[in-house]
């Protein structure tokens, strides 16, 4: 593969070029997200990185629990896991405004919930414009109204964020890369994620996965689905010829909505699921991995995510569920980033 990565101004101009010159050599196709797929760094970046940093941008530290357990619900536990950091905070901010119990502390502490609007509308423009959403449409949509504050704070907690994941080195999983050999035999490959080019980029580069893949989009492109329909449109690729590896609920809506197949790799059985893959993939190139094999997978697949979040549910209490991911917390921060403040009920 002969992956040449996009220059700042490239990925400016036109984020979509390398999908639309994608170069069709085998007759399968196999796209792959990476966060929490590849590379168990899910729970150390929203943990170590995105939470703090929101909290600290705008000053939550005094609903840290709170914060956290919602913020965690719908970027890591819940069907809404891998969705697009934007989308994520909006959701996050949202659920905390309409709590009770969150309003109630607010109150007490004295502490205001950023501006939600402000999010709305950024996220409404990028729909109405067909553009992905990233710190470039955001830098865009803040040339429409160069003085609101409140978009360049959120700009500003993106861009730190992305400066942050260079150093949390958190290594792909075992049999990824004899995964990736296997696979580049017989089909071509593409890497879809929400996260921001250069950090993916430079994840498989850093981890010597780059020579694998034909090419990479993150989320300056649009969404998973609507790279795989770039390229598929572009090589036509037969439907049962595409398949998607992922671990969120959003990748498997990725790949259907382009008529094609899904292996999960579901959180807390990542290993399992690569160890096994070799012997699915052979099914796929067979053509007989869709109906019975594909079906099973994903029942077991749907029963790992949240489709209701703790504090929706009957009896729910926020310490014993603040408590519940309690210990991922601390044994990530306690070895990663332990100067970082982190909440220990």
């Amino acid at each position: 593969m002969n992956f040449v990565k996009l220059t700042e101004e490239q990925l400016k101009q036109d984020p979509e070029q390398q999908l639309k010159g994608f170069k069709k050599t085998k007759d399968f196709l196999v796209a792959i997200d990476t966060d929490g797929c590849v590379t168990d760094n899910m729970n150390g970046k929203h943990m170590l990185i995105f939470q703090p940093q929101y909290m600290e941008f705008y000053q939550l530290w005094g609903i840290e629990s709170y914060f956290r357990e919602v913020a965690e619900y719908y970027n890591l536990f819940s069907v809404n896991r891998g969705c697009n950091r934007f989308l994520a905070t909006q959701y996050t901010l949202k659920s905390l405004a309409e709590r009770k119990d969150v309003q109630t502390i607010l109150k007490k502490k004295k502490i205001v919930l950023p501006a939600i609007e402000p999010l709305n509308n950024y996220i409404a423009y990028c729909e109405q414009n067909k553009l992905g959403l990233g710190n470039p449409s955001l830098e865009k949509y803040l040339s429409t109204q160069p003085m609101n504050l409140y978009l360049y704070k959120l700009l500003g907690w993106s861009e730190s964020v992305n400066r942050t994941f260079p150093f949390l080195k958190i290594p792909p999983f075992e049999n990824v890369k004899e995964s990736l050999e296997i696979i580049s035999e017989k089909a071509d490959i593409m890497i879809v994620s929400q996260t921001p080019y250069e950090d993916l980029v430079n994840f498989w580069e850093s981890n010597g996965l780059l020579q694998y893949v034909q090419t990479i989009a993150g989320q300056e492109m649009g969404k998973k689905g609507h790279h795989i329909e770039v390229v598929k449109k572009v090589c036509g690729y037969a439907d049962t010829h595409i398949l998607m590896l992922g671990d969120a609920d959003g990748d498997l809506k990725a790949v259907r909505q382009n008529n094609g197949l899904f292996y999960p790799v579901p959180p807390g059985y990542e290993s399992e699921a690569w160890q096994k893959f070799p012997g699915y993939f052979e099914k796929f190139i067979a053509g007989t991995y869709a109906g019975d094999t594909e079906d099973k997978l994903l029942d077991a697949f749907s029963k790992v995510l949240l489709k209701t979040p703790p504090w929706k549910q009957k009896g729910y209490d926020h310490v014993t569920a603040y408590r519940e991911k309690q210990e991922i917390r601390k044994k990530l921060h306690d070895k990663l980033t332990p100067d970082i403040p982190l909440l220990v009920l």
